[in-house]
């Protein structure tokens, strides 16, 4: 009998939704990264471009409602995925064949997505808990222009090693994670027809080295130069 989905009744449904907000956390990437390139420019300028990024994602009200579905969708992802799915897939081979060489039939990415995603949920609580949460809750100090210096929290963090350590190593298993989630993504939702499978095998792979490289240069820059 198949394993019950925490969220989902059905094996199927459940895949179609881990398949589609998949796809709607990389749109998010997506806007999430242009919001923190900001943070590469001149010092004074990067403050002020950075700083209204954060007012508009917190109090624009369509934003703030696609939080919310963003949050859920974070959730979705880590428990159906990492939870449930990932304990499917073994419980489906409980006795490893002898000889079996997995690596000859699939990538290194596709046999540790639950590591991957491990990792990844355990820093999204980590980098919340230091940005968000502390947005939202705690006292701030204000910028030159009287609005709240999120640029400094995000430079004070990043100036320390350890976290631009962990950030980069985090957008490393986002880049793997990437690499086989979003071609994935397709297949379930039948979208990978042999004409197109070519295509979107280099979209996302290209997809997933350029988010992850442009999100580690972010810390690395901020710690070398400010």
């Amino acid at each position: 009998m198949a394993t019950k989905s925490a969220l989902l009744g059905s094996s199927l449904a459940k895949k179609y939704w881990m398949a589609l907000t998949g796809l709607f956390l990389c749109t998010f990437l997506i806007i999430h990264l242009l919001g923190n390139l900001t943070l590469l420019g001149n010092p004074e300028d990067a403050r002020v471009a950075f700083n209204e990024y954060t007012i508009f994602m917190t109090s624009f009200p369509l934003i703030k409602i696609v939080s919310y579905v963003l949050y859920f969708s974070i959730l979705f992802h880590a428990v159906d995925g990492v939870l449930i799915l990932t304990k499917e897939n073994r419980n489906a081979r409980p006795v490893k064949y002898a000889y079996s060489k997995p690596e000859r039939n699939s990538i290194w990415a596709s046999r540790n997505m639950g590591v991957l995603g491990t990792a990844i949920f355990v820093f999204i609580v980590l980098h919340m808990g230091n940005f968000w949460f502390k947005y939202k809750f705690t006292e701030i100090g204000l910028s030159p222009e009287g609005v709240p210096d999120m640029y400094g929290i995000v430079v004070a963090s990043f100036k320390e090693g350890w976290y631009s350590a962990v950030y980069v190593l985090a957008m490393i298993a986002l880049g793997f994670h990437l690499w086989h989630g979003f071609e994935s993504a397709f297949q379930t939702l039948g979208l990978n027809h042999p004409k197109y499978t070519p295509m979107i095998k280099m979209a996302g792979r290209t997809f997933s080295v350029v988010i992850a490289v442009l999100f580690a240069i972010i810390p690395i820059y901020i710690f070398i130069n400010l």
